[in-house]
């Protein structure tokens, strides 16, 4: 996996203005955001990482790897329900995933055009889909494409380590969440990477 080519800029200009990153960053030196660069797995993780811990979603993935050559379009299309249902897929993640696949093999979802689309315009393209919501797509932005300025603020491990370092653990509204983001911009992704690894040194992949 590739880390970006903004990673050190993003670092330092985030540690020099926020004091909370600032020890984040040097508590996690030498790690870093990466990308699998594959547009199908990363959604298909991202789908099935929806409500379950990241634990348990990585037990599904390792069942369904073991399972299927490999997790492409034509593998999750081409398989079973029943055999997808026993990996531990919900038969609504089934049906998700299967779409997914179905939508790749049409072409109705293209990766190759998503690079020039802005994060909105992919995001409001991507959840047209069965399954994928905001918190998704903003997943497969950060994940994927590794896009810079991605606050994803539906997200529960977000809200959770912004409330304990900027709050002292105490209720935050989405819109103090938003305003004490803003001050990251443009590199939203990266404060949310670090605020992740507060809670959980073991990076997330999708």
């Amino acid at each position: 996996m590739s880390t970006p080519a903004y990673w050190q800029q993003a670092t330092q200009e985030l540690a020099d203005r926020d004091a909370v990153l600032k020890e984040l960053i040097a508590r996690f030196e030498g790690l870093a955001l990466g990308s699998r660069g594959d547009a199908f797995s990363t959604l298909a993780r991202a789908i099935i990482g929806q409500q379950i811990s990241v634990k348990a979603a990585q037990s599904v993935w390792d069942r369904l790897t073991a399972r299927l050559a490999a997790i492409t379009p034509a593998t999750i299309r081409g398989a079973r329900k029943a055999s997808l249902r026993a990996c531990g897929l919900s038969g609504q993640k089934t049906a998700y995933l299967q779409d997914l696949a179905a939508k790749f093999l049409d072409g109705t979802l293209d990766a190759a055009r998503w690079h020039a689309l802005d994060d909105e315009a992919l995001i409001a393209e991507l959840t047209l889909v069965k399954g994928i919501g905001r918190w998704t797509a903003e997943m497969f932005l950060i994940f994927c494409l590794t896009r810079p300025d991605v606050l994803p603020l539906a997200d529960l491990g977000l809200q959770r380590a912004i409330r304990l370092h900027y709050n002292r653990g105490r209720p935050l509204s989405e819109r103090r969440m938003r305003s004490i983001g803003a001050s990251w911009a443009p590199w939203r992704s990266v404060a949310t990477w670090y605020l992740w690894r507060s809670l959980d040194p073991v990076p997330v992949e999708y």
